[in-house]
């Protein structure tokens, strides 16, 4: 994967609804090129997490299956 992860979630085993909201708040704290990696088990979860965020504040670095169902997605913070 690209890059080194300034933060890192992991959303395995968690209620979606939850996850969206902490992604949210954590990325509005984020600093401009800082890498968020999202880690999950649901495919659909992952989706849904990068919908809640204007596509133009973020680019996708890199976004993996890791098999048994864990998947996980690089974005970094557009600069202002």
């Amino acid at each position: 994967m690209t890059g080194e992860a300034d933060i890192i979630l992991d959303f395995r085993n968690t209620f979606s609804s939850i996850s969206l909201l902490k992604m949210t708040e954590i990325f509005k704290r984020m600093q401009p090129l800082q890498i968020l990696e999202i880690r999950g088990s649901d495919a659909d979860t992952r989706e849904d997490l990068l919908k809640v965020l204007p596509e133009a504040s973020y680019e996708v670095l890199a976004d993996s299956d890791e098999g048994e169902g864990f998947s996980k997605v690089r974005i970094r913070k557009r600069g202002a």
